[in-house]
């Protein structure tokens, strides 16, 4: 048993989404890990936020730091990286682990008495299908209507006149549900079955059924059944964001991850390690100074469609947006079968691993994570992840050693997701290097690198530019030909 620290602050009546510090309750001695990660992550909206707060403000010299910038010193690399342990990484997921497991439903998923939440809509229930008396194992896609069809045709899409009266099986590849299923009623289906393109992606059943349906299909008539009883909800969810009290507010850096869990489990490498490896950062930031204005943003309903940080975005103007100089997102950074990856635009280089020695590879801008947002609104985007449900290759086992043919997590969006599906070394190494990123993007205040500009005028420049190259390139014929 332990006891959570007093909060040297309290909410200020006049902003209610506003702390004040109370400088006369700040405590002299420091907290130990485990208070920290008890502060983080209690069950309640409001105590979700005080927590961080508190882990972020009841340190030695914060107090002075707050009243007297010049007291403590600008942010040094190398010392914030060596004060990240291992050690106090998986303290954070121990707590993390044990407020999911203390709940009924053992998970962090947004809505749930393990997470504090915004407002918004979330769907569970049940689903179940067969094919000629056989049972599959199926997943439900988020938001499907109740529905239930004793018996009815199993047809492969194509979205032909076959396709009318029947459950449609359609393979997931990459085109979103939404518009597969859309397509697929305005055929004439009654109701969609989505078969998986790899062995271990979620929603619709799996890679190995769907195949096995396919090849019976070609020569047998199959009856399908399916039964979806699923309960939609608003629920109140928040995110939590955390801005320094000094640092250039014309240049921010804005870091980021998830808070939420899927319902399956406790979700402490997705993205709980995210969470811990950015709380990690602020607090040992909170010795320093910074020449940048920060700001550390946890999530809510990321599982859910994106849901907080697209609201974020959402509330900010085009001023405020200019401000963040570059955002960067940390999702699932300790996967058991990593990668060393990272988000750099074209991927070319990333110096951090470099300068270890490590091999590493870019990561596609895919829209999967709380990045999305803010690239859509025109904010240089950045980040590390470890991977999820991608195949690891030959060629990555190769550059990062581990097992080709699973996923880079075996365990993603399962009750497995705990303390165990951590890798300690791939923990360590990414959450120094957002250590390193902080320092260096804080630190210099953006120092060498050009001003943000407006999407309008950008384009506009990149418009001039592109006729005057038009103008001073010679027609093709007037270079040399070799012969």
């Amino acid at each position: 048993m332990f006891r959570p620290l007093p909060l040297p602050w309290s909410f200020d009546r006049r902003f209610p989404n506003c702390l004040r510090l109370d400088p006369n309750r700040l405590r002299p001695r420091r907290p130990s890990a485990v208070q920290l990660a008890y502060l983080v992550m209690m069950q309640s909206a409001r105590s979700l936020s005080l927590s961080l707060g508190a882990a972020l403000l009841a340190l030695p010299r914060l107090g002075a730091a707050l009243r007297n910038n010049c007291s403590i010193p600008i942010v040094k690399d190398q010392e914030l990286q060596d004060a990240i342990t291992v050690e106090a990484l998986y303290a954070h997921a121990e707590a993390l682990q044990s407020i999911a497991y203390s709940t009924p439903g053992r998970n962090r998923v947004a809505g749930s008495e393990g997470h504090n939440l915004t407002g918004y809509t979330q769907q569970f229930g049940e689903i179940s299908f067969s094919v000629n008396g056989v049972e599959y194992e199926v997943q439900g896609v988020e938001f499907s209507p109740n529905v239930t069809i004793a018996e009815a045709p199993l047809s492969i899409a194509d979205f032909t006149d076959d396709v009318v009266d029947t459950v449609a099986l359609i393979h997931r590849e990459s085109c979103p549900f939404t518009q597969k299923s859309t397509l697929a009623r305005a055929a004439g289906a009654l109701a969609v079955i989505f078969w998986n393109n790899e062995p271990a992606a979620g929603g619709g059943i799996s890679q190995a059924d769907g195949e096995a349906l396919i090849a019976l299909s070609s020569n047998t008539t199959l009856t399908a059944s399916l039964d979806i009883s699923a309960v939609i909800e608003l629920v109140a969810s928040a995110n939590v964001i955390v801005t320094s009290k000094y640092g250039d507010p014309n240049n921010a850096l804005f870091v980021g991850a998830h808070s939420d869990s899927v319902s399956a489990g406790p979700g402490i490498n997705d993205d709980g390690s995210g969470t811990i490896g950015i709380l990690a950062t602020a607090i040992h930031l909170s010795k320093y100074r910074t020449r940048s204005k920060f700001k550390f943003g946890w999530w809510t309903a990321e599982e859910a469609g994106l849901l907080g940080s697209t609201y974020y975005v959402s509330t900010l103007s085009e001023e405020e947006l200019l401000k963040i100089r570059l955002y960067l997102n940390f999702d699932m950074i300790a996967s058991l079968n990593y990668i060393f990856g990272h988000y750099d635009g074209d991927g070319s280089e990333f110096e951090y691993y470099e300068s270890l020695g490590l091999n590493h590879t870019a990561t596609e801008f895919n829209g999967r994570s709380d990045y999305g947002p803010f690239l859509e609104s025109g904010v240089p985007c950045g980040g590390l992840d470890a991977g999820a449900d991608q195949v690891k290759t030959p060629v990555w086992v190769d550059m990062f050693g581990g097992t080709a043919g699973i996923t880079l997590d075996p365990n993603y969006h399962q009750a497995e997701d705990d303390v165990h599906n951590l890798n300690a070394v791939c923990f360590g190494i990414m959450t120094k290097g957002i250590a390193h990123a902080v320092a260096i993007y804080a630190g210099t205040a953006f120092a060498g690198y050009p001003p943000r500009e407006a999407p309008e005028k950008r384009a506009v420049q990149q418009q001039q530019q592109r006729k005057r190259a038009a103008v001073r390139r010679p027609p093709h014929h007037a270079f040399p030909v070799p012969i």
